[in-house]
């Protein structure tokens, strides 16, 4: 992934980072400083906070990359996957009903949510909800779409 820019964010714009993932997922983000990077060849913008990538934008829409929701785990909008299911999400599937063990009702579909292994709670993947949290587990059927994951580019990325 090639660096189109990098600027530090305005205080007004910590801010809204921070108050956003506060009320989504229940986090504290901690950080002296914050960076916005933007690439050539991706429409995605990632936030680094003192140095790390924490923070990636879909849509315009901050969220937590796999990375930031394991140093800052998320409390809502989290999707928990059982084992069967890990090294399918680790390599950027989308997630199925029936490999989903448990899932925040409070989520609608469009929502982005963390995807978690249930064993340890490491947050796997990030992706997109296609159904409410209390649809989520069933038998059959698509239900996360996967936006980022271990091992991609945005997880591999080095700054």
């Amino acid at each position: 992934m090639q660096v189109k820019s990098r600027h530090h964010l305005r205080s007004d714009e910590i801010e809204r980072v921070k108050e956003t993932l506060a009320d989504g997922l229940g986090v504290d983000l901690d950080g002296d400083a914050f960076e916005r990077v933007a690439f050539v060849d991706d429409d995605t913008d990632l936030v680094l906070v003192d140095g790390d990538p924490v923070v990636v934008y879909f849509d315009d829409e901050p969220f937590l990359t796999v990375r930031g929701a394991n140093a800052f785990p998320p409390d809502h909008h989290v999707v928990t996957v059982d084992a069967g299911a890990v090294s399918f999400v680790s390599d950027g599937a989308d997630v199925m009903r029936p490999g989903i063990t448990e899932a925040d009702e409070a989520i609608e579909a469009g929502d982005l949510v963390a995807i978690a292994e249930e064993t340890h709670g490491k947050v796997l993947a990030v992706g997109r909800a296609l159904e409410d949290g209390d649809d989520l587990t069933g038998d059959s059927g698509k239900v996360v779409e996967s936006l980022h994951h271990v091992g991609d580019e945005l997880y591999n990325a080095t700054f």
